[in-house]
């Protein structure tokens, strides 16, 4: 059932040495282009890294949150296009999303890295930064990057003790 994929879904920033086969990243590939959009076309595009000199400098697109990416095999950039869509960032997490649940379903590790509103220095965003290593075309943006590989690293899933039911309301707002 999918409650079960969402129960066992955790953020992992640790990969073993293996690469993801060409088989799953297509199918990572066929789960982003499946996610709903409010738009058609949609206003996002994917890039899919696997060199990993360019993870690596992926990896320093900002300063805090995205080292870890130097260690996975396999690094998805999801861009939006703005001038395409005014909710495009809803859309690109939506993509973003069924990335991560995939990846759990086929037994890889995953993990968001945000680059929107991030900030690479004082001059230039941690999007833009990536958008120039990737060769990214003017008018999209990379809203984050997915790190994926072969988890080095078992997470029990959260309790249900942890869940915020406090912020669960019924026909109105409380």
């Amino acid at each position: 059932m999918f409650i079960n994929l969402l129960r066992s879904r955790r953020s992992i920033r640790t990969y073993q040495d293996t690469p993801v086969e060409k088989e799953k990243i297509d199918l990572l590939i066929e789960a982003a282009l499946r996610a709903p959009s409010s738009c058609v076309p949609n206003p996002w595009e994917l890039v899919v890294v696997t060199d990993p000199e360019i993870i690596g400098k992926l990896s320093k697109s900002k300063p805090h949150g995205a080292s870890f990416l130097a260690k996975a095999p396999l690094a998805i950039a999801v861009c939006g296009n703005p001038e395409k869509s005014d909710v495009w960032v809803e859309d690109v997490s939506i993509a973003t999303i069924f990335l991560h649940l995939t990846a759990t379903d086929l037994g890889l590790g995953s993990c968001w890295i945000q680059l929107r509103k991030r900030w690479y220095d004082e001059n230039t965003t941690a999007g833009e930064h990536a958008a120039r290593l990737l060769g990214v075309r003017d008018g999209f943006e990379i809203s984050a990057i997915m790190a994926i590989g072969y988890p080095d690293q078992q997470q029990a899933p959260h309790p249900e003790s942890s869940l915020q039911h406090d912020k669960v309301s019924y026909n109105q707002c409380v």
